[in-house]
């Protein structure tokens, strides 16, 4: 028989006394969780008009109602076994990061496997955490503040997760180098992976019900369930930027206008920006030290699309006093020079790539490096939840490939201006943060970590989609509306 979610974790009445038994504890802890001030380092402001303390979000102590969509377990964990179990040299790095621990996990039990420490995959992994919470027993995920609760009736949730690993499915397509990612049929393993979510999905009832418009796919990775994107649109995203979506709506928009973009697919009306994973550790402010660099880089300068601006960058910069510009990827053997540029420069330079955004940027904030940002069609995690503009240095294209002029901008900053903007970076750190240190990433979770965020940042979507479902259902049948949506 095929094992799914559910038959992996069934509460028992040993749990249920066990819960009995800690009702009193657990209210004490939902009151220190939920209704004690958050307390920070105050600091000066930038701005006279407030501080930066008082954007900081507060996770709301009504928790958002999640039903866990019963996926047979080979699309998630069982895929994540299916990884390790098969010693694969990644052909776009011609080695196989994970070699040394792929030696010693099969001593791990299955639904505690780590995820993958490959550069390439790792750095999309929220689908790994989000799972990981909400496959925590009840009782212990209320320890550690988790805003999600679990429920086993998709009639009585807000939303529906979907538990597919599409991430770790693409890449390990992409790994094998076998060249069939962007064509239909059985000998892409990924597309059948693909079909497979989506046709399980939407013979659920809780797909009809809904029209998908209340279903979470985690779609971290720019070309994860690239065949099937149009079958999944209705629902909410968890994207990283909406760089692989740009040609898909301009396209369906019928315009070739790169100013105004028809959003078919996605938007920021249903949809959630939420954070790479970073693959550099966290500098505390404790730690930091004195900083020789002015601005660093790390990264490959030939990109495709809006990576031509890095190009232009890279030819204007290399040479400057004060600049270090390396080519490379924090990997296996760049990692440790990846951490002492970005701990010891003032600035770490992110310009679009591929995608408007990258894992760089998130390196440089758990590295308290103060991001400069050039990518004018970048989207961010947590806006409206923090203001980056706090802790992040914004430069139009247009002026960053002025000869001499990004110089001079980054020297005109005080020591005061970047203390400031170091300190506010500090105070945000953790919401970038989505490893909670237990095995197979199932235990409680920080409170102020990156997954309690992704679920409050979906929460705030709920009411505008139980009003789109609302307003579905009235429609006599037969009758269409036209998609119009241009939500920037």
């Amino acid at each position: 028989m095929m094992k799914t979610l559910h038959s992996l974790k069934t509460p028992t009445p040993h749990n249920l006394l066990l819960l009995s038994l800690t009702l009193f504890s657990l209210s004490l802890l939902f009151f220190l969780f939920f209704f004690s001030p958050l307390k920070t380092t105050p600091f000066t402001p930038p701005h006279p008009h407030h501080t930066f303390s008082s954007l900081l979000p507060q996770i709301p102590s009504q928790p958002i109602k999640v039903y866990l969509s019963d996926l047979p377990e080979n699309l998630n964990y069982g895929l994540l076994e299916a990884y390790w179990s098969t010693p694969t040299v990644d052909s776009r790095l011609g080695v196989d990061p994970d070699a040394d621990l792929r030696r010693t996990i099969h001593r791990i039990k299955p639904d505690l496997l780590p995820y993958p420490e490959n550069p390439l995959i790792r750095q999309y992994s929220a689908e790994y955490w989000i799972l990981g919470d909400l496959m925590t027993p009840p009782e212990i995920a209320r320890k550690g503040g988790s805003l999600a609760r679990r429920v086993f009736d998709s009639a009585e949730a807000d939303v529906v997760f979907v538990p597919f690993f599409a991430t770790l499915s693409a890449e390990m397509e992409l790994a094998s180098g076998r060249g069939r990612f962007g064509k239909k049929g059985e000998g892409n393993l990924d597309y059948v992976r693909q079909r497979e979510v989506v046709d399980f999905v939407k013979g659920s009832e809780a797909w009809r019900r809904s029209g998908g418009r209340d279903h979470v796919f985690v779609l971290t990775d720019p070309v994860a369930m690239w065949h099937v994107r149009a079958e999944i649109a209705p629902a909410i995203l968890l994207v990283v930027d909406f760089g692989g979506w740009y040609k898909l709506d301009s396209k369906a928009g019928g315009s070739n206008s790169t100013d105004k973009i028809h959003h078919t697919q996605v938007s920021l009306l249903k949809d959630v920006i939420v954070p790479y994973t970073h693959l550099l550790p966290r500098l505390h402010l404790s730690e930091n030290q004195e900083r020789q660099t002015l601005l660093y880089f790390k990264g490959a300068k030939h990109r495709h699309r809006g990576g031509l601006v890095r190009e232009k960058l890279w030819d204007l910069l290399v040479n400057e006093s004060g600049v270090i510009m390396e080519e490379g990827f924090p990997n296996a053997t760049g990692r440790e020079q990846s951490i002492k540029g970005m701990r010891s420069s003032e600035f770490c330079l992110h310009p679009a790539g591929d995608t408007p955004t990258s894992c760089r940027l998130f390196d440089a904030v758990l590295s308290l490096c103060i991001p400069v940002i050039v990518s004018d069609q970048i989207e961010l995690p947590f806006e409206g939840m923090i203001d980056y503009s706090e802790f992040s240095v914004f430069v139009p294209v247009n002026d960053a490939l002025r000869p001499n002029w990004l110089m001079g901008h980054l020297r005109s900053f005080s020591k005061e201006r970047k203390d400031t903007y170091r300190n506010n970076m500090a105070l945000v750190q953790s919401m970038f943060e989505y490893e909670n240190g237990h095995p197979g990433g199932i235990g409680p979770i920080a409170r102020d970590g990156a997954v309690n965020h992704i679920w409050k940042k979906i929460q705030q979507k709920v009411p505008v989609i139980k009003e789109a479902i609302v307003r579905e259902r009235r429609k006599p049948e037969g009758v269409s509306i036209p998609l119009r949506c241009q939500c920037t």
